[in-house]
């Protein structure tokens, strides 16, 4: 839903109602992954897709009398012998989505406190867990932060467990409990990039980076790396501090991703002795094999077990032969995106 951003602005802005459809669930060869999501006008407008134009038809023809009743609606799409070309889904997948109408449009006061949190937190890059009521008829929402306080409708403790796990793992679920079901959608903030090390696989590092929609931050006490190194491409924030007095002030959590580059073992181990007891995603570190051993041995007798130290990629990055700087880059990045995408 983040990317229909700048439609869901212009509609709420000029006051036009519209009807969203999220894809929540999904079987098969389904064209479109959960948590997509497509925007239904009065005027039969459309932006975004669920089905990539399989079933597109059908959902706005179900969307129209959600939006001007109000009742949201669980709906269905699949394979069923004659039905599958009538659908679209003829691939064989099967997809089941929620249409409601936009909860911006609806006047409960805890729904009109959702929309304009989340809201909020959309513009501003923060995340949060959209919790949807899976029901037909009047729409309920709660709001999960990344701290475990909520907003909106309440849910029993097990249904924030569940909001709270879908964060740390960035995928949205369908949760169901006793005879009772909700959409669990993650919007996830943008990822961050921290860079403990400035040299020349940094600034192609840093390059990249700002490619894949990182947020790209570098530090370095050794100032004639961090004030000299030229960066083509910028990174949005560059400290001359050891890790220590920079990294505590960043969320550590699944959506960080840290790569150690200073090759000095100062440098190095005071990054690691944080990293390795936060919930980043990733670390990698720069070296050789042999480096690496010493990097082990160095960090077990200052007290990390063996289970802390295996979250270290080392010798860092994507197996390519890497030789020039920007080849290092690449093949870091490859790494970083493959643990990203375990995710998804």
């Amino acid at each position: 839903m983040r990317e229909l951003l700048p439609q869901i602005d212009q509609w709420t802005t000029a006051e036009k109602p519209f009807a969203i459809v999220r894809v929540i669930q999904t079987w098969g060869s389904s064209p479109r992954p959960v948590g997509s999501a497509m925007l239904v006008s009065p005027d039969m407008e459309i932006a975004g897709s669920v089905s990539g134009g399989c079933v597109e038809g059908a959902v706005v023809k179900a969307a129209l009398p959600i939006l001007e009743s109000g009742e949201s609606q669980r709906l269905a799409f699949g394979v069923a012998h004659e039905d599958a070309w009538a659908v679209g889904l003829s691939c064989g997948g099967k997809m089941q989505v929620f249409a409601e109408r936009f909860l911006a449009y609806n006047e409960d006061e805890k729904e009109q406190a959702v929309w304009q949190e989340l809201q909020s937190r959309l513009h501003q890059n923060k995340g949060c867990v959209l919790i949807t009521a899976l029901q037909d008829g009047p729409a309920r929402h709660t709001l999960i932060l990344p701290d475990g306080s909520s907003l909106g409708y309440d849910v029993a403790d097990s249904v924030k467990e569940a909001g709270m796990q879908s964060y740390r793992e960035r995928r949205h679920q369908v949760f169901e409990q006793e005879n009772e079901a909700w959409f669990v959608q993650v919007f996830a903030r943008k990822s961050q990039l921290l860079i403990i090390g400035a040299a020349h696989i940094t600034t192609e590092l840093v390059r990249l980076g700002n490619l894949y929609d990182f947020e790209t931050v570098v530090t370095d006490p050794r100032g004639v790396f961090s004030e000299k190194t030229q960066f083509p491409v910028a990174p949005d924030a560059i400290f001359t501090e050891y890790p220590a007095e920079i990294l505590p002030k960043y969320d550590l959590d699944a959506y960080t991703f840290a790569v150690i580059l200073s090759h000095d073992p100062k440098i190095d181990d005071n990054a690691l002795e944080i990293l390795l007891r936060s919930e980043v995603a990733y670390i990698g570190a720069l070296g050789s094999k042999k480096t690496h051993a010493k990097r082990i041995n160095r960090l077990t007798r200052a007290g990390f077990t063996e289970e802390e130290l295996t979250r270290i990629h080392a010798p860092i990055g994507v197996s390519i032969n890497a030789k020039r700087p920007k080849e290092i880059a690449l093949s870091i990045m490859a790494q970083i995106i493959e643990v990203q995408n375990s995710f998804r």
